[in-house]
């Protein structure tokens, strides 16, 4: 078998019937969100496998309505329509405990016509008899049913073996997502890139706010659900992304709504997957809608962001529908209630028009660069010194702290370590003054910069 062809398994079915469940088995991963509630899963998710030496790339996707006519189903399907057309081999899962229905036939005449491989799975067969589990499903035309548990893992390692094989009997090259420049299976760009990882790069903000919308601007398809209506997307989706020579991992993110509002156990997953995500990225774009005022929410998600230290970016979306008042209120508002990001740039956008995104990018990767910078010990000592020269620390009784050397102690953040005697008197706000000091020298725009003071034992100072 051909261990460098990464074939693509997609799984298909209708709601909760298991396909994240597999997807998670298969993957060896918790990626995608589980519940015994339909519907959870929206956008296509995909992860690596590996079934001995043999690679695979796995697709989860949505509840499938093929005939669905209207509402939010219907954006899923398309995205399952797409996982169908970039697959080599399709899984097609259906509920040994539910039986048959409706649906399952729906989806069944839409994978023959697609022309792919297709291995019927029959989930949720423990403790049924072998015949009774798959006797009904025969029924579907899609060959031989596979009775299979994808909660216990039994005859997954069958299936996914067999699997393999239809897809390397006849593979099919991976398309380009749309022939654009943006590829959700692990790639490897041509160009040399300013950096040797990929820019880790979370969509952050409250729900409806667009998050989903800029992904699919920037990959120039409806890579994910976009609809309006709060709380569509529920997982956390990376999706790879090249643009000139920058590589991106773009996250996706699920809406933060306000604490006393987040009621369903989902939901409350949502927001875990979320933070998690934050946290795992080089840098967040934080969006904001200028048709409505800054919220005590989005003050908060600003404030974990800059908590966790990540390279930060502002986009205020929606810029073309706000009238001369929505906008004027909202740049006062965040001036006024956002003034703790001075760091961060600030951008007028529209996802849906495709305004202003460039220059989002372009902050994106300068904000990147300065979370990543190098900081050399004789020029932040220097800058110390001509701060201190220029304004020294208040004394605390009779005695001034003094500061003799700094040097740099991480990135993303950048953090400083403040060498001297008497630190522990330094107040907050000539903390402030020397990080301003120090962003100004080193040019280090839009990333949090974190200051560590570090006192040496004054011998002659008697220990009480």
């Amino acid at each position: 078998m051909n261990t460098a062809f990464k074939p693509v398994i997609t799984l298909v079915g209708r709601a909760n019937v298991g396909k994240s469940t597999l997807f998670n088995r298969i993957t060896r991963s918790r990626a995608a969100l589980v519940a015994n509630q339909p519907g959870l899963t929206r956008d296509r998710h995909y992860g690596e496998g590996r079934m001995g030496r043999q690679p695979f790339i796995a697709v989860d996707t949505g509840g499938f309505e093929p005939v669905a006519k209207q509402g939010i189903v219907v954006e899923m399907a398309k995205q399952t329509t797409q996982a169908i057309a970039e697959s080599d081999v399709i899984i097609f899962l259906v509920d040994a405990r539910a039986g048959l229905n409706a649906h399952d036939h729906d989806i069944a005449q839409l994978l023959r016509r697609s022309g792919r491989p297709v291995l019927l799975a029959v989930n949720k067969a423990e403790g049924m008899r072998h015949g009774a589990a798959i006797s009904e499903f025969h029924e579907l035309g899609l060959g031989e049913p596979w009775p299979i548990s994808a909660s216990h893992g039994a005859g997954v390692a069958a299936l996914i073996d067999e699997a393999l094989e239809a897809a390397v009997d006849e593979p099919q090259p991976l398309p380009a997502a749309g022939s654009t420049a943006s590829t959700d299976a692990p790639s490897q760009s041509d160009q040399p890139a300013e950096f040797d990882h990929r820019i880790r790069l979370a969509i952050a903000g409250r729900p409806n706010v667009g998050k989903s919308t800029l992904i699919n601007t920037l990959l120039g398809q409806d890579r994910l659900v976009a609809y309006d209506q709060p709380g569509t997307t529920r997982d956390a989706i990376e999706v790879e992304f090249d643009h000139g020579q920058a590589r991106y991992t773009l996250i996706d993110t699920a809406g933060l709504r306000r604490r006393g509002r987040v009621f369903e156990t989902i939901e409350k997953f949502s927001v875990i997957k979320t933070l998690q995500a934050i946290e795992a990225s080089n840098v967040v774009v934080l969006m904001l809608d200028a048709q409505t005022e800054i919220s005590d929410q989005d003050a908060h998600i600003a404030g974990f962001i800059l908590e966790t230290g990540r390279a930060l970016v502002v986009a205020i979306n929606k810029w073309d529908g706000a009238d001369d008042y929505q906008r004027e209120r909202i740049m006062r508002d965040y001036h006024r209630k956002l003034r703790f990001l001075s760091f961060a740039q600030v951008h007028t956008i529209s996802a849906v028009n495709n305004q202003g995104i460039s220059a989002v990018l372009r902050s994106v990767r300068r904000a990147h660069a300065a979370a990543f910078a190098s900081l050399s010990t004789p020029r932040l000592t220097r800058c110390l010194r001509a701060s201190v020269e220029e304004q020294p620390p208040p004394r605390k009784g009779n005695y001034r702290p003094k500061m003799r050397y700094a040097h740099q102690g991480g990135q993303n953040p950048p953090r400083v370590i403040v060498h001297g005697t008497g630190l522990d008197a330094v107040s907050d706000s000539y903390r402030r003054y020397l990080e301003s000091s120090f962003r100004k020298q080193f040019k280090l725009e839009g990333t949090p910069l974190r200051i560590e003071f570090r006192s040496t034992h004054n011998p002659y100072v008697r220990s009480p």
